[in-house]
């Protein structure tokens, strides 16, 4: 019973999958972000845009290399093992030692995203009353 409750720690895997996965789309997604704020700079377009457009993909961009770290931490913190001289090779950013480390990266993103989100919010009413004004 034990070795079969012990097995399903391989369910984890699949986690670990989705995160590495969902880390290579927030790179893709953070560089088209970039390569649109070159286009609109290389355009000649308004700063605001520019900027909140380089925020996005700044922003996609460290979701993704959480995402990096979440799934390594799961594959090898929780479901494999890993030698300790492997381990001590590692950086220091990348030994995660325990599930709170894990929450504590998280929340801090979370924490991150809202600041974004208002960022936005006052770009778009700088934009919306730039646009009214040149009308």
């Amino acid at each position: 019973m034990l070795r079969f409750a012990l097995s399903l720690r391989y369910l984890m895997l699949v986690a670990s999958l989705g995160a590495a996965l969902g880390a290579m789309l927030m790179f893709w997604g953070g560089g088209a972000k970039m390569i649109g704020a070159a286009r609109s700079l290389a355009s000649g377009a308004d700063s605001r845009m520019i900027n909140t457009s380089i925020m996005h993909g700044t922003d996609a961009f460290l979701f993704g290399i959480m995402l990096v770290i979440f799934a390594y931490a799961i594959a090898f913190g929780f479901v494999l093992d890993l030698s300790s001289e492997s381990r001590e090779g590692l950086p220091s950013w990348m030994r995660v030692s325990s599930l709170s480390e894990l929450k504590d990266t998280l929340v801090q993103v979370i924490l991150v995203t809202p600041a974004r989100g208002l960022c936005d919010r006052l770009g778009g009413k700088r934009r919306r009353a730039v646009v009214a004004d040149a009308r």
